[in-house]
C-alpha cells in the first residue's frame, strides 16, 4: 500500500511545478493520444524520450515514478506476454499453441512501453500539480460545459478531493491491516474464499473511516461558509506564460515528429 503515490504532490520550484495547470493536462491528454498514435520504433522513441525528459524536468525523485510503476507491474508482466503470442508472420519459436513471431515481440515490446510511458507522465501531472490548482483547471477547461447547466465547479471539486484522498485512504488501509495483524489475523493463508472473509474485518473500519472523513470534511467546508463555485474568487489567478507556450511548441514538435515517424518510416521496422 506504502508504494502507491497516486495524488500525492511534491511541492519544488521545477520548471513543471511553474506550468499552468490547464497546459499539464491538456499536454497530458495530447500525449495520451500520441502514446497510441506511434506504431514503429522510430515514434516510440521519441514518446520515450519525452517521458523521460518529464522526470528529468520534474525534480521528482525518480524512485517515486518507479513506485508508481511498481505497483501495474503485474499488469505490464501479464499484458506483455499476452501480446507476445499475438502477432502474425513466420514464426521464431514454437510450441504446442504458443507461436512467437517478429510481429509479436515488437507487439509486447509496444504494449510495455506505452504503459509505463503513460503511467510515468500521468504522475508527473499529480507530483507537480496542487489540488488546488488541478481543480482551477479542471473548472477552467470545463467551463463550457456550463452552458449546459452542468455544475462545472462540483465536478472539478469532487474529482480533486478523490484523487487528493487516495495516498490517505491507503495509508488508513495499510494502518488497519498491521492493526488486525497484531490482534492474530491471518490475511495470506487459505483459500480464495477464506482470503475474501479475511477482508471484511478491514473493509469495515475503513468505511466507517471514510464516511467520518468525508463528514469532517463537509463540516470543515461550511463552517467556512464554502457555497460551491458562484462568486467564488482566487488568491491567485492562472495566467500563461512563456513555458506555457514553450511547452505547447515542445508538444506540437513531439506530435511530428511522431507522424513523420509512422508516415515515413513504416517500412524500415514492422508495424
Amino acid at each position: 500500500m506504502r508504494d502507491i503515490t497516486l495524488g500525492q504532490y511534491f511541492p519544488s520550484n521545477g520548471i513543471l511545478h511553474k506550468l499552468d495547470a490547464r497546459i499539464k493536462i491538456l499536454l497530458l491528454i495530447a500525449y495520451i493520444v500520441i502514446i497510441f498514435c506511434s506504431f514503429n520504433f522510430f515514434a516510440l522513441g521519441l514518446v520515450v524520450l519525452f517521458a523521460i525528459t518529464t522526470v528529468i524536468l520534474s525534480r521528482v525523485p525518480v524512485k517515486m515514478f518507479l513506485k508508481s510503476l511498481k505497483t501495474i507491474i503485474i499488469i505490464v508482466l501479464i499484458t506483455s506476454i499476452l501480446n507476445l503470442f499475438y502477432g502474425s508472420g513466420e514464426p521464431l519459436c514454437q510450441w504446442w499453441i504458443f507461436t512467437i513471431t517478429l510481429n509479436g515481440i515488437f507487439n509486447a515490446i509496444t504494449v510495455t512501453l506505452r504503459i509505463i510511458c503513460l503511467v510515468i507522465v500521468s504522475s508527473a501531472l499529480t507530483f507537480t500539480t496542487s489540488p488546488t490548482d488541478m481543480t482551477d483547471g479542471l473548472e477552467k477547461l470545463m467551463k463550457p460545459l456550463t452552458v449546459f447547466h452542468i455544475s462545472v465547479h462540483e465536478i472539478a471539486m469532487m474529482m480533486t478531493i478523490a484523487l487528493r484522498f487516495v495516498p490517505t485512504l491507503l495509508e488508513e488501509t495499510d494502518k488497519i491491516m498491521s492493526a488486525q495483524k497484531a490482534r492474530g489475523a491471518d490475511m495470506e493463508s487459505g483459500n480464495l474464499v477464506k482470503r475474501i472473509k479475511a477482508l471484511i474485518p478491514i473493509l469495515v473500519p475503513l468505511f466507517v473511516s471514510s464516511f467520518r472523513r468525508a463528514y469532517d470534511l463537509a463540516m470543515a467546508m461550511e463552517c467556512r461558509c464554502y457555497r460551491g463555485g458562484k462568486g467564488r474568487t482566487r488568491l491567485k489567478q492562472m495566467k500563461m506564460g512563456k513555458r506555457d507556450v514553450f511547452a505547447c511548441v515542445f508538444m506540437l514538435i513531439l506530435i511530428s515528429g511522431v507522424v513523420l515517424c509512422d508516415v515515413f518510416l513504416s517500412g524500415i521496422i514492422p508495424s
